[in-house]
């Protein structure tokens, strides 16, 4: 296994937005996506992830992604990184899907523990060693979502990871907030907070930003949260917080979105629109985040 440079994840910092994909019917709406990108790198956020989980990666289909990545790059014109989701549950179609990013010149990949198949530790190493030799040397940032995906990847397991080539970053969305300490402090990986309620104790324990679904909505704030450790920020978006996740991301957010007037309030099943008994809920949670 080869061994990663120190400091390679240092691009990888403050509020990074896990971009929704917006739909008009059954295409994908590029010309809403790029006024979103754009509206996002003018309120400061410091990079663009697309394909992750807010974007319905698993109902896109690979020329999408392809398009949704281009449109991104050339709205970004090099300012903040653009990163690709290009983790699935099967090894092979992972390394396809990062193979073919990279040469679509996407800044680093976002890559998900293999979800459904719940692969041991050792599976899990094999599979992220694949991933990262597709990447071609782009940075690869390692996803640990286990209430998305049925499994962790455990701190050993990260630190022999963090020893990988290419292997920069970890977002960690396992609720776990001394275990970001410990890996913050132990492996020479970017650490990055999967959970936006959990975005400023993470960085006061050593983290270095966020891939936020909040910043979707408020850009500007979690860039000051991030930049600033504000906790007066943070404080005042935590019904926000509460409210993009009382049904499935994307699923809040999207309705967020669509009340600001930025997109369509449209998903792909089997995510439906937000129920009408959590609209208020919602609503007035970006009223007191003063997003509308």
């Amino acid at each position: 296994m080869a061994e990663s440079k120190g400091g390679a994840g240092a691009g990888f910092a403050g509020s990074l937005v896990a971009i929704v994909t917006p739909f008009r019917g059954a295409d994908v709406d590029l010309d809403a996506f790029a006024s979103l990108v754009e509206w996002q790198v003018a309120s400061g956020t410091s990079g663009i992830v697309v394909a992750g989980t807010t974007g319905e990666a698993a109902t896109l289909h690979p020329e999408e992604r392809e398009a949704l990545c281009r449109r991104a790059l050339t709205a970004v014109k090099g300012r903040v990184p653009v990163t690709a989701g290009t983790g699935t549950n099967a090894t092979w179609s992972t390394v396809q899907l990062t193979r073919a990013a990279a040469q679509w010149g996407v800044d680093g990949m976002l890559i998900v523990t293999p979800y459904y198949n719940k692969p041991t530790q050792e599976g899990l190493v094999l599979h992220f060693e694949e991933a990262a030799r597709a990447a071609a040397g782009r940075p690869v940032i390692l996803y640990d979502v286990p209430g998305r995906t049925g499994v962790t990847i455990k701190e050993a397991t990260v630190k022999r990871l963090a020893r990988m080539h290419g292997v920069v970053a970890l977002k960690d969305a396992t609720g776990d907030l001394d275990r970001v300490g410990r890996l913050a402090a132990e492996t020479p990986l970017a650490l990055l907070s999967g959970d936006d309620a959990a975005t400023l104790e993470c960085m006061r324990r050593g983290a270095k930003g966020v891939i936020s679904v909040a910043a979707n909505v408020v850009p500007e704030k979690m860039a000051r949260l991030c930049r600033d450790l504000d906790a007066r920020i943070h404080e005042e978006l935590l019904p926000l917080f509460k409210a993009l996740f009382v049904e499935s991301n994307p699923i809040p957010v999207k309705f967020a979105l669509h009340r600001m007037g930025r997109i369509k309030n449209e998903l792909r099943l089997p995510l439906v629109p937000l129920s009408a008994e959590h609209e208020p809920t919602v609503a007035d949670a970006l009223r007191v985040a003063g997003a509308i």
